[in-house]
Parts: C-alpha cells; structure tokens; sequence
C-alpha cells in the first residue's frame, strides 16, 4: 500500500511539480503551526508566572487606534489579558515561539520541499531578513484583533482560562496564516537549486 502511495506521488509530483512542491510547502507549513500551538501555551504560561507581564512593552507608535488612543506596532500594555495587553511575558512567548518554528520551518523547506543546493548562508540571511519584516507586519496587525479575540473569548463568552487558551491559538493561526502566504514566494527566491558540476559534465559528454 505504502509503495502504491509513493509511486502514486512520484508520478503526480513529476507531472505537476509546481502543485506538488505547493502541497509539500503546505503539510510543512501546517505541521510547524501545531508546533507553534502547542508551544505557545506553554511558554506563555511560564512568563506569566514572572513579573514580567506587568512589565510594559509599547513600542514604535504610528497613528492612533479608533478611540483616539495611540496606536503601536508592538501594543504589549502591561497587565493580564484581556485588561491589559500582557505585557513584555506575552511578547517574549510570542516571538520565542515564533522564532523557534521558523528555524524549523528553514530547514525544512530547504531541504524537502525545494530541495536546494544554493548557499545556505545566503539563504538564511534572506530568510531573517523576511522573517523580520513579517514579524513587523504580523504584530502591526495583531494590534487590531488582539484585544477583542481575548475579550471576546474570555470576558463575553465567560470562558475564563479557556477563552484564553482559545485566543491563544486564534491569534497564533492569524500569525501563521500571514506567514503562510508571504513566505512561499520567498522560499521560492531563496532556495534555489543550482546544477552540479560533475552532473552538468556528463550531460555535455552523454551521447
């Protein structure tokens, strides 16, 4: 049966490898997300035993929020969740566990979705650099649905602890789901594969 399925997927990934490669990229993707989810509660939960949540962490502020108060791409206010924005526990939580699955995340699409043979140290300069800029705009947007997820799970709904595990897994989807679509066409810059010499030789002397 196993051998079928992977004749199967080599036929299909020879005649669609754009598909193919897509679909690879996608398990991944998915499979660093449940790491990601099962992380986060955890680390989040450690730091939230520190004084560390009531350690404000407001940073690079732009424009304002509806209300009129100051909006900032980093809006960790201190506090717990959701009266306050869980301060510089939540924001260390989010981006270790961020960080620690996109190291992962490199390796992994370097090696089994694209395959690529290009320099690894170029491509993980590119990688952070695109992880950097992603994590600007993943938090910029985070500051518009971050407070009413929680308040809505946990204050609403009366969820309790619950709600905010909830939310914890909502937000990290958002997050995920932002990379998702961003990362792929980097991946497919980045990781190139480039022709062996010994390879390129014996084509050129084949008869």
């Amino acid at each position: 049966m196993l051998t079928r399925l992977r004749a199967a997927w080599r036929s299909f990934a020879t005649k669609h490898p754009g598909v193919a490669q897509f679909l690879v990229f996608f398990m991944l993707s998915n499979g660093v997300t449940a790491l990601q989810l099962a992380m986060m509660p955890a680390i989040k939960w450690l730091f939230g035993m520190t004084s560390l949540v009531d350690t404000s962490f407001q940073v690079w502020p732009v424009g304002s929020n509806v209300d009129g108060s100051q909006y900032y791409v980093f809006d960790y206010a201190a506090g717990a969740l959701p009266a306050g924005g869980g301060g510089l526990a939540y924001f260390l939580a989010v981006q270790i566990t961020l960080l620690v699955a996109q190291v992962i995340n490199f390796f992994a699409q370097r090696n089994i979705t694209f395959k690529s043979n290009s320099s690894i140290g170029r491509a993980a300069l590119w990688y952070a650099i695109a992880y950097v800029a992603i994590t600007l705009l993943a938090a910029a947007a985070q500051g518009l649905y971050k407070a009413p997820i929680y308040e809505l799970f946990i204050d609403t709904w009366g969820m309790g602890g619950a709600g905010e595990t909830l939310a914890d897994v909502v937000t990290m989807i958002i997050n995920s789901a932002i990379s998702f679509w961003v990362f792929f066409p980097i991946f497919k810059v980045i990781f190139k594969q480039t022709p062996v010499e010994g390879a390129a030789a014996a084509e050129v002397v084949a008869p």
